[in-house]
């Protein structure tokens, strides 16, 4: 009795073990399942972030408003400037001390930014890269604060650090309640051809003037949200910034013979511009074309003698996030306005004659086509004016943006140059968008400003011209970096600083995903929809990566949550195979026509090695000369049909309903795909079907087929004629990296290779005359 007792005991206790186990396996095949939802990543909503992605019915954001004076002195390259803060505590939470943005302290001689900098000797090193190692040691950067008061001029106790400046404040900032904070300044600018950098000068040798890009100029508050607290993470050089809204009231000291280009509308034209230059804008307003307010000549003629006299622009801007300018005698200046749903918006731009003609035949054209397009699937664009300035660099700013591409010196330019400078000029202005108005976080997210604005850049370029040459957005332009050393890529959903491969994980993979979410996934007007909901919800806030992916898939009714987690949270790459194919035929049962086609498939079989040479040779056999050996089986074919084998056909022909009958008798096809998913990111399946006779069809199977099995699904596909070959993302649509296993039967994929040649020319050296230089000379010679 004791044995069965212990028996049984041991049989429920393997039962519950093997229970137990079954669960635990079944737990984490979905915990590793790439259609499981992505409830545990992205934060729990509430009232302040609604579970659609909206914001929630008591959503907050602080605000900061600016007034602020400076003075730019351009024999010490210098920017000296006081400003009052108006800061609003609109959250529910008492503040008892404030996060202030010293972002020019990255150049300070202690920064961060030069300790953690990687470095390596080369056999040739420039004095720039010595430099670089040691910090720019020669270069006393950093903001340098002289005071910080309230506002009746009482010292206010302060701590920097690195990037940052914590303000005590002697009595709690209680919701609703508002502080006033005075800072003095001064900054020693940086020689931006030097050091690099958003911000800087430029000097030209040859005529002895600069150009002033000020960007990042002035002490800024952080922002204080519902998801972070204060963001005060230190600005190493690759995160941006996180800035809250406010309005600004901002005088610029500078020498008088120089032109600004700024944030906001300028408030003292009086003062500042000609009579003929103000009646030169007026016209810019309503003209078709850019109108050339400063001309190369007057800017030419400014070069050759510096006003030694001093002059102050006023421009204000209304719900901005920050403000940046340049300033130089060098500048031209062209205008046009653009009509925006009814509303007037001067389109301009500010550069040298270093960058024309190609500034002056496309810059303030490609200013106002960027604000259509993007108006068009975002929100029309809220400010007065959108600047370009060419200052040989990319960088964005409310309203302003600093770009680069000139041409050679004698007015040519290769369509490298040309294109280049559309495609920055069109992605600094659309930083307008993402993220001046729909404020993320590029401190924590870049690819919250980059990707989206890199997607939307694509879309601005292919509107411009038929057959763009766009860098980013084709699915085949990121196949490259999707199959590169996984230790060398990162998930999109990292930390700014922290990103390998910048530029492809920032901006071409999230600008790609949205590309093939657009037309591959969604399909234009749900994505569409969705896209501009968000801008719409989100313009003038502070949204974050699930306020993005919720507002997606609310407005849409698409469940994208397998596309987020494959896209942004793995490195993961798309490779799908078609693994195996498998022909069927329905059964007939009618032997003159089965019998038939064995006797052909028989016939057409190529005989085996043995056979061929034994023909070859004429080898005599043995039942040749002695034919008595041939009996009953030398004649038979065991696919010659019987009158048995009729009469059961005609009898189950018989007893077949008439639905049968028709199918039977449709002539279909049937091919049982194996489709393999070698690269981990599961994607919509689209299979090309080209025929014998030289006809397509294709079939789109979503996602989901991959639900129930993430590594092999099969799938049956019915024809009314054969299959001659079977192609997988025939549009290359879907950024599948091994197009080899695409084809079946397979399609070997060429490979080039070329006739090793030494090349005579010098490193970095110019390899010969851009295409324009050469029909110059060439209709010179035919002249």
């Amino acid at each position: 009795m004791n044995y069965l007792c212990q028996k049984k005991k041991q049989f429920w206790a393997l039962l519950l073990a093997m229970l137990t186990f079954s669960v635990a396996a079944a737990q984490e095949g979905y915990n590793n399942s790439k259609f499981k939802q992505l409830d545990e990543k992205l934060p729990t909503p509430n009232v302040y972030r609604a579970g659609s992605g909206a914001p929630g019915h008591a959503y907050w954001q602080q605000r900061a408003d600016y007034v602020i004076d400076a003075t730019l002195d351009e024999n010490k390259h210098r920017l000296d400037g006081s400003e009052k803060i108006t800061y609003t505590n609109q959250s529910p939470d008492v503040l008892t001390y404030l996060w202030v943005q010293l972002d020019q302290n990255m150049r300070a001689t202690d920064s961060d930014s030069y300790k953690i900098r990687q470095g390596k000797m080369r056999e040739k090193m420039t004095v720039k890269s010595f430099e670089a190692m040691e910090g720019f040691p020669n270069y006393d950067g950093g903001h340098k604060i002289k005071a910080v008061k309230d506002a009746e001029g009482k010292d206010m106790k302060y701590i920097i650090n690195k990037t940052m400046m914590r303000i005590d404040l002697e009595q709690p900032l209680k919701q609703g309640d508002q502080i006033t904070v005075q800072i003095d300044w001064y900054y020693n600018i940086n020689d931006r051809n030097l050091m690099g950098g958003r911000g800087g000068f430029e000097y030209f040798e040859k005529d002895g003037n600069t150009i002033y890009t000020i960007t990042q100029w002035f002490p800024r508050m952080a922002v204080y949200d519902d998801v972070n607290g204060w963001q005060n993470k230190q600005f190493l050089g690759s995160g941006e910034f996180a800035l809250p809204f406010g309005d600004y009231k901002v005088r610029m000291t500078v020498p008088a013979d120089h032109i600004v280009a700024s944030t906001g509308e300028l408030k003292n034209a009086e003062e500042v511009l000609t009579e003929e230059q103000r009646k030169l804008f007026e016209k810019s307003k309503t003209a078709d074309k850019p109108v050339v307010i400063v001309s190369q000549k007057e800017a030419t003629k400014k070069e050759k003698k510096k006003s030694k006299e001093m002059k102050t622009w006023e421009f204000h801007a209304e719900n901005v996030r920050d403000f940046a300018w340049g300033s130089s005698r060098k500048y031209i200046w062209d205008a046009m306005g653009v009509d925006i749903e009814g509303k007037t918006v001067m389109a301009m731009s500010y550069y040298p004659k270093e960058a024309n003609p190609l500034y002056g035949q496309y810059s303030t054209e490609a200013v106002a086509h960027t604000l259509e397009v993007y108006s068009k699937h975002t929100i029309p664009y809220p400010y007065p004016v959108a600047i370009s300035v060419e200052a040989s660099n990319g960088m964005e700013y409310p309203m302003i943006c600093f770009n680069y591409g000139r041409p050679d010196e004698d007015g040519t330019y290769s369509d490298r140059i040309k294109y280049g400078a559309i495609s920055v000029i069109i992605h600094e202005v659309g930083h307008n968008f993402f993220p001046m108005i729909v404020n993320s976080d590029e401190r924590q997210w870049t690819w919250m400003d980059e990707g989206l604005n890199t997607f939307m850049q694509f879309l601005a370029e292919q509107e411009w011209e038929e057959g763009y040459p766009s860098r980013r957005g084709y699915p085949e332009n990121i196949v490259p970096y999707m199959k590169g050393e996984k230790g060398n890529i990162m998930p999109i959903m990292t930390n700014s600083e922290a990103i390998k491969q910048f530029g492809n994980n920032a901006y071409g993979k999230p600008a790609t995903a949205l590309n093939i979410l657009r037309e591959t996934v969604m399909g234009r007007e749900l994505f569409d929809y969705a896209f501009k909901e968000y801008a719409r919800r989100w313009a003038f806030k502070h949204p974050m990566p699930a306020d993005f992916f919720r507002t997606m898939e609310d407005a849409s009714a698409v469940d994208l949550d397998w596309f987020w987690r494959g896209w942004f949270y793995t490195t993961d790459h798309v490779d799908i195979s078609i693994a195996e194919v498998t022909p069927f035929v329905i059964d007939s049962k009618n032997p003159d026509k089965e019998m038939a086609q064995l006797k052909k498939e028989r016939d057409s079989r190529r005989p085996n090695m043995t056979v061929q040479i034994n023909e070859k040779i004429d080898l005599k056999r043995r039942n040749e000369e002695r034919p008595g050996l041939n009996d009953f089986y030398n004649s038979y074919d065991p696919l010659d049909v019987t009158a048995e084998q009729r009469a059961a056909y005609k009898r189950y022909y018989a007893s077949l309903s008439s639905e049968e009958k028709a199918l039977m008798n449709a002539k279909k096809y049937y091919y049982e795909i194996e489709f393999a998913n070698e690269g981990g990111l599961v994607m919509p399946v689209i299979v090309e079907m080209q025929f014998e006779d030289g006809s397509t069809r294709e079939e789109r199977i979503p996602a989901e087929i991959w639900l129930k099995n993430e590594k092999n699904v099969s799938k049956v596909f019915v024809t009314d004629k054969p299959v001659a070959q079977f192609v997988l993302d025939p549009h290359r649509e879907t950024a599948d990296v091994d197009t080899e296993n695409n084809y079946f039967p397979r399609k070997p994929q060429m490979s080039k290779f070329e006739i090793f040649k030494r090349d005579a020319a010098a490193r970095g050296a110019s390899r010969g005359q851009n295409p324009m230089q050469k029909a110059k000379k060439s209709k010179s010679v035919g002249k």
